[in-house]
């Protein structure tokens, strides 16, 4: 008789899906076997692996350097997001407005203060070889022992423009102007108070006008 269109499908008898079970079940051991036999041989190969230590910091730049290319840069950044200019024009009164201009002066603030733990990096020469001294300021080789002798209060004062330029940041994510302009003040307070204990040499001698 021919078929009513309807498709023969080979099903396994109840016996016969019983008789193989014991089949799967064995493959199915081995293979759960066979892959803790693999995690255990990775585990233990890790655990006999040397451990690599932490590659050291490495300075290669001056903090004359840092200061010239990153701090100053980022701090000039920050304060100068917000101002009043007076000029023949009128009064422009500057500040972050849109988004863009937002985020760009926080890219100053992280620059700064990722700029705070490069300058605490172990070894760090203040300038190079036979530089001399800005006007106003020690010779490098007197702020580099002064930074040696006292490096406690060094990093407390890296510490103060960390803080400082937190606060910064904490103004800038909720676009608070007044808030940028206070934690400006604070932070320029910071850097100077390091700069006159370690960089200034008070009183400067100003040189004599020509007659």
């Amino acid at each position: 008789m021919r078929s009513r269109g309807r498709t023969r499908t080979n099903r396994l008898s109840p016996a016969r899906r019983f008789r193989q079970r014991p089949l799967w079940a064995v493959l199915a051991l081995v293979m759960g076997c066979g892959v803790l036999y693999g995690v255990d041989r990775w585990q233990s190969a890790d655990a006999a692996a040397p451990k690599a230590d932490a590659p050291a910091f490495q300075a290669h730049a001056t903090i004359h350097e840092l200061m010239e290319h990153m701090v100053d840069p980022a701090a000039d950044g920050v304060w100068d997001a917000v101002a009043v200019i007076s000029n023949e024009a009128g009064v422009e009164k500057r500040q972050p407005r849109t988004p863009e201009e937002w985020q760009a002066v926080r890219a100053h603030a992280m620059m700064l203060l990722e700029a705070m733990n490069l300058l605490l990096i172990e070894g760090r020469r203040v300038a190079a070889p036979g530089a001399e001294a800005h006007f106003g300021e020690h010779p490098p080789a007197q702020i580099e022992a002064m930074i040696k002798e006292n490096r406690p209060a060094f990093i407390g004062f890296t510490e103060g423009v960390r803080q400082t330029t937190l606060q910064a940041l904490a103004a800038i994510d909720k676009q608070d102007v007044q808030g940028l302009v206070v934690a400006g003040g604070h932070l320029d307070e910071a850097c100077e108070a390091c700069h006159i204990s370690f960089w200034y040499s008070i009183p400067a001698t100003l040189p004599k006008a020509a007659k």
